[in-house]
């Protein structure tokens, strides 16, 4: 008997392995860059800015035939490295600093998701870079005129029809784990992802995909396919049908490459309904400390300051100090009792 259920375990062992394969191979038709998508890649260094607790430097970094992408990177102040680093994808770079490095003019609609500035304070070297809806079209369009992510995403999938807009952001951010590998201040085996709302799906994609990251924070990017607007076509358009159909999802994501450390800052897009699908994914307590849920169940698309603050000490806990277990789930106080499962809130731009 014992016999027969070590054959049986082990014939499910490879089956899954199989069906993992298959999935990653899936993961990079939609994500991965056409075979064509060839350039020269290259990052010119710009201006530099000096703040008391970090510097901040530009960059242009080549991010596809004939475009480049705005880059800025913060270096602590203070010791010489080398650092632990931290990606975070967003809108634009300005933004995850919460001002303008040339003018010190505040920008208050970012100022409570300026995760740049925040990491930067607690010893990371961060960097960020415009998303292509910034790059990839020239336009007269301002900067925050949010039609340019539909003028962009379309354009692409014209110009592309085998990819994918979140194959694009996949794309570019993993661009960015570039320019840190090639920075001698820069921990290479120290290297993190985090990311808001549209930051926070780069994060995950990113994150999950690319072996030279080793840890992920995600706030309420809504990572159930009807949570959030996964069908607009700078994500993944009408290829998200198939998807679904495949029946691939964000859980089984992350599982296929490996469940990488990850903390979920839950919101409006975000709740008890992802935390099921995230805990199925990484298995019941097969890997304690590898997944953190923050839910303080408020509805809002804001992270507070607490929930922020558990998202960036599960990060040192990652790429600071030697990996340990962790609590298996985080919960801010919300005077609830029982848990309940909610309906999937409306759909919203990210």
């Amino acid at each position: 008997m014992k016999r027969h259920l070590q054959i049986a375990l082990a014939a499910a062992g490879i089956l899954a392995a199989h069906s993992a394969i298959a999935e990653r191979a899936e993961w990079g038709r939609l994500l991965d860059p056409p075979g064509n998508y060839g350039f020269t890649r290259s990052v010119v260094r710009g201006e530099t800015f000096e703040r008391p607790e970090y510097t901040i430097e530009y960059y242009r970094q080549a991010n596809g035939p004939g475009t480049t992408q705005t880059v800025i990177m913060t270096i602590p102040r203070g010791s010489t490295g080398p650092f632990p680093a931290v990606v975070v994808p967003f809108y634009f770079p300005e933004a995850m600093l919460g001002y303008d490095p040339a003018t010190g003019n505040p920008m208050p609609s970012f100022a409570e998701v300026a995760m740049m500035a925040d990491l930067s304070r607690r010893g990371y070297v961060c960097i960020s870079a415009s998303a292509y809806h910034l790059t990839y079209l020239k336009s007269q369009k301002p900067q925050r005129d949010f039609s340019r992510w539909q003028d962009a995403g379309a354009a692409l999938v014209r110009d592309w029809p085998s990819w994918t807009g979140m194959g694009k952001l996949t794309f570019d951010t993993r661009l960015l784990v570039d320019v840190l590998e090639a920075d001698a201040r820069v921990d290479k085996a120290r290297i993190g992802i985090a990311g808001h709302s549209l930051g926070g799906k780069m994060a995950l994609f990113a994150g999950a995909t690319d072996p030279r990251i080793k840890a992920i924070l995600a706030s309420d990017p809504g990572v159930c396919w009807d949570h959030s607007n996964w069908n607009a076509v700078w994500y993944f358009g009408s290829r998200l049908a198939e998807m679904k159909a495949s029946g691939l999802d964000i859980g089984g994501l992350l599982a296929d490459f490996g469940c990488k450390p990850l903390c979920l800052l839950a919101g409006e897009y975000d709740g008890d309904w992802s935390e099921t699908m995230l805990r199925k994914a990484y298995g019941h307590n097969a890997a304690p400390g590898r997944l953190m849920v923050v839910n303080p169940r408020l509805g809002i698309h804001r992270p507070s300051k607490k929930s922020l603050e558990s998202g960036y000490s599960f990060l040192d806990r990652h790429l600071k100090a030697p990996e340990r277990p962790t609590p298996a789930r985080h919960q801010e106080a919300s005077g609830e009792g029982a848990r309940t499962l909610r309906p999937a809130p409306p759909r919203r731009r990210q």
